[in-house]
């Protein structure tokens, strides 16, 4: 299936989680928020959240400095 991610598309298996996608692009295990279709999910629902076809998907990665 085709999801977008940070306006690009992306391939994933059909029945993917949120934790797959994360584990695909490699995500730190801190400092990042995920937001699927403008609504933010917090990282212990990640595993429990699949995607569907043509999920908008925003990643925020925190960054130091000031």
């Amino acid at each position: 299936m085709q999801i977008i991610v940070n306006n690009k598309a992306m391939e994933m298996a059909e029945g993917s989680t949120l934790s797959a996608l994360a584990e695909a692009l490699r995500l730190p295990e801190k400092g990042v928020a995920v937001a699927v279709n403008n609504q933010m999910i917090p990282r212990e629902e990640w595993s429990a959240t699949s995607l569907q076809e043509g999920a908008q998907i925003v990643v925020i990665k925190a960054a130091c400095g000031g």
